[in-house]
């Protein structure tokens, strides 16, 4: 059975509808940075996301082809998930997405290199006629955070932020967002085939001790 990060880590994927603390690991993921509104029809956030999977899946297949990948098992390609930000402001501000910075991710397997992932990009590149030259091998430890799963639309996600800024201020911890310390959302749910009530995302916010 192939291995699958969601029922493997469900701490980090399936956290309960109320916030928790969480340490999460360093993981290593495809990466495309952009900015602007993820909404955009043909925008550069969705072009971003047909990178990625391209990407992931070359990867996921690549048994199947003369490239071996040392340390290779069979996997689910994890979810989709997402790194926000706007510059100047804390946290996110729902009603000025245009000001979005984003960096779009999915996890790699520990056994993917920088070369393996190269090697995945130019075979995208080929067969599927699609420049992946954007995507990036980003490592990343996100340390202490306060996580929670919001159920609904995106654009209702203030109010569940809104219990996990209580949850962090009533336990003694504050948000610290940063450089390399920003909003995170991981998306349980195909938005495409979804009602917007049904949406699952996991919402993380990087913390420290007040």
């Amino acid at each position: 059975m192939a291995f699958d990060y969601k029922k493997e880590y469900k701490e980090f994927y399936l956290p309960k509808n109320k916030p928790e603390l969480v340490n999460v690991p360093k993981a290593n993921y495809i990466a495309v940075r952009g900015k602007g509104d993820p909404n955009e029809e043909d925008g550069e956030y969705k072009r971003s996301i047909g990178i990625l999977y391209s990407v992931a899946y070359t990867l996921k297949m690549s048994y199947k082809t003369d490239y071996k990948i040392k340390g290779f098992f069979e996997y689910v390609v994890p979810p989709l998930e997402g790194f926000w930000w706007q510059d100047g402001i804390d946290g996110v501000d729902y009603s000025a997405k245009s000001s979005f910075n984003w960096i779009s991710v999915i996890r790699l397997p520990d056994f993917v290199s920088k070369k393996d992932l190269e090697w995945a990009k130019e075979t995208a590149r080929i067969k599927k006629k699609l420049d992946c030259s954007k995507a990036e091998f980003l490592e990343l430890c996100e340390g202490l955070c306060v996580q929670i799963m919001h159920i609904g639309s995106y654009d209702d996600e203030p109010a569940t932020i809104a219990l996990m800024d209580e949850y962090i201020r009533q336990n003694g911890y504050e948000n610290d967002f940063g450089i390399n310390r920003l909003h995170h959302e991981i998306y349980l749910s195909d938005a495409r085939k979804t009602a917007p009530e049904k949406l699952k995302t996991v919402i993380r916010h990087p913390v420290r001790k007040n």
